[in-house]
């Protein structure tokens, strides 16, 4: 479990698209450079990196390897990382330590591009579109969001527009589904965010506490025999009269 506040920024020293040691466990790896990252770290530890809980396989005083499954590669753009790459890096909360950013498994639910990049004064607007569109339920204004690991506050959201608007409008369809957030000039110092340019890839995990309230509630309705979508239109019906 993480806070989505970034400890430090790393380099991608390598990325082998087929490790055969040891440590590399016949697949994609990566050795990253840290210096917080690795100050108390052992085998078996995870790192959440751009987002994604990973697990040491070996480490030295200046850098930790993690291995990368085919799932990850897939849900996340971590595949998309180089030599020289910079990640955001935190490691895994401890017990008793303060508490400042927000519940983040580091289980990356989908990826998103930038499509606008905008000043304003001391901070910047970033303007996203998410791949996975049916995750746009979990992304609310003035929720949390956590972005390449890092948590931040959801400050507008644009869902789907009607097919009528879309006719109307040809760039409808590139601005619906899409969300923002603002960053402070101390998130643009300590993360990757700032480096970013319009077109860039990101990863994205919803609020872990929206997905299971949904859960609960889309169990609760489609339970055999369940009386509570009877009460829910009910009361629709009511507050319409």
């Amino acid at each position: 479990m993480f806070t989505g506040i970034v400890e430090e920024i790393g380099t991608v020293l390598k990325y082998d698209e087929l490790d055969t040691s040891e440590s590399g466990g016949n697949g994609v790896s990566m050795v990253i450079q840290a210096s917080k990252a690795v100050e108390d770290c052992h085998i078996g530890d995870s790192i959440c990196v751009n987002g994604t809980c990973l697990t040491v396989t070996e480490f030295d005083k200046t850098s930790f390897k993690v291995g990368i499954a085919p799932e990850t590669l897939d849900k996340t753009c971590l595949g998309l990382l180089r030599s020289g790459s910079k990640v955001n890096l935190e490691r895994a909360m401890a017990v008793g330590s303060r508490f400042g950013g927000h519940y983040v498994q580091g289980h990356v639910d989908t990826t998103a591009t930038i499509i606008k990049i905008q000043p304003d004064e001391n901070s910047i607007w970033y303007t996203f579109k998410v791949k996975d569109e049916q995750l746009m339920q979990y992304i609310v204004r003035k929720g949390f969001i956590a972005i390449d690991g890092t948590s931040l506050t959801v400050c507008d959201v644009t869902y789907n527009t009607s097919q009528q608007d879309k006719d109307k409008e040809d760039d409808k369809e590139e601005i619906s589904n899409t969300f923002s957030v603002m960053l402070i000039a101390h998130t643009q110092q300590n993360t990757i965010m700032s480096s970013k340019s319009v077109g860039d890839k990101v990863n994205i995990e919803v609020d872990m506490l929206g997905k299971y309230v949904a859960s609960v509630v889309h169990s609760a309705l489609d339970a055999p025999n369940s009386k509570l979508h009877e009460k829910i239109v009910d009361i629709v019906k009511q507050v319409s009269k």
